[in-house]
């Protein structure tokens, strides 16, 4: 992630003080030199409302996002909405899955995940949709709509390095390989590994992967669930009769959504009535260390957050799925330097 950098020179650290009641401040001092805090800090950019849709008389129902080629895909109700991530312009909308004589309907999407050429879309229809990125064609369907066959409804799903991950209903993950699905595949594949992730029910889920591990935002657990992609692959065929269980640590919150960059994990999280951006060093976080370079309630005071489902990030922007406010809101990320003269 690329951040915006400023460099602040204070006497009075009044600054400093107003914003670390919302970030943890790291600083650095030795004799005869100036002390110096970092921090980091959100500036609202713009934000994402049905207004900016098609004719601006619909609605906006914002669930899992994504980003990928500079596109930001929003599972919005029955339908996918296709924004430019730079400009923020509306591109299109796709309302349903079609491969040749097959029309498929859109309805009840909860999550988005794009790889290699494909965007795959999970419905609360208990199906997962898989279609060309560029095209829109559809390529298959995994799941028939039906409870009990292939998913107990899609609540989020993610995609990478060859597998597909798909959160189902209660404490189900299921585990495919890319390769199963083809234009010739039938909808009823089986999983190639089952994870449990030891808490949940019907709510969308934020799924995403790094260093190997599969991270689970898990709400209902009140924890981040981490699986070793090698301990699945090495474990699958028992898995399918014992789900695999996490890695799991003493946590504080209920994580809502995560999502990684370059040099962070970026979350939201829930503690009462009150909604937090948060944001870690990547390889802390995956040590399991949570402490918050960044962590907030709003931005500078105003526009507290609402329920945080997803987020997404390009560059030095933070792209936040506010199912509470029906919008997404578009953040800069800021990181600045105070140094208080002696």
């Amino acid at each position: 992630m690329e951040i915006t950098y400023k460099t602040i020179m204070n006497k009075i650290p009044f600054l400093l003080l107003l914003l670390c009641l919302f970030t943890n401040c790291s600083k650095d001092s030795s004799d005869g030199n100036p002390t110096t805090y970092d921090y980091l800090y959100p500036t609202d950019e713009a934000s994402i409302t049905a207004a900016q849709i098609g004719n601006g008389t619909g609605t906006l129902d914002p669930k899992g996002i994504t980003i990928a080629n500079e596109k930001l895909y929003v599972a919005n109700g029955n339908v996918l909405e296709v924004f430019n991530a730079v400009t923020l312009a509306h591109i299109k909308t796709i309302t349903e899955y079609k491969k040749g004589t097959t029309t498929i309907a859109l309805s009840e999407i909860t999550s988005v995940a794009v790889d290699n050429g494909r965007i795959y879309i999970g419905s609360r229809e208990s199906r997962l949709f898989v279609i060309d990125e560029n095209t829109n064609a559809g390529i298959s369907t995994v799941g028939n709509g039906q409870w009990w066959q292939t998913f107990v409804h899609v609540f989020g799903v993610v995609v990478k390095d060859g597998l597909v991950f798909v959160k189902e209903k209660e404490t189900s993950i299921k585990v495919f390989e890319t390769s199963q699905i083809t234009e010739t595949s039938e909808w009823n594949l089986k999983p190639i590994a089952k994870l449990n992730t030891l808490n949940g029910f019907d709510q969308v889920y934020a799924l995403d992967v790094e260093a190997g591990n599969l991270v689970v935002a898990g709400r209902d657990a009140k924890s981040y669930l981490y699986y070793d992609i090698a301990g699945i692959k090495a474990n699958a065929a028992a898995s399918l009769t014992e789900p695999l269980k996490p890695v799991v640590s003493a946590f504080d919150a209920k994580p809502i959504a995560v999502s990684f960059s370059k040099d962070w994990a970026v979350t939201s999280e829930n503690v009462g009535n009150v909604n937090y951006l948060r944001i870690y060093p990547k390889a802390q976080f995956m040590a399991r260390n949570f402490t918050a370079s960044l962590n907030v309630s709003d931005v500078l005071g105003v526009n507290p957050f609402g329920s945080i489902v997803s987020v997404a990030q390009l560059n030095d922007r933070l792209f936040l799925s506010d199912n509470t406010n029906k919008k997404i809101r578009v953040l800069k990320l800021n990181k600045a330097t105070i140094a208080e003269q002696d």
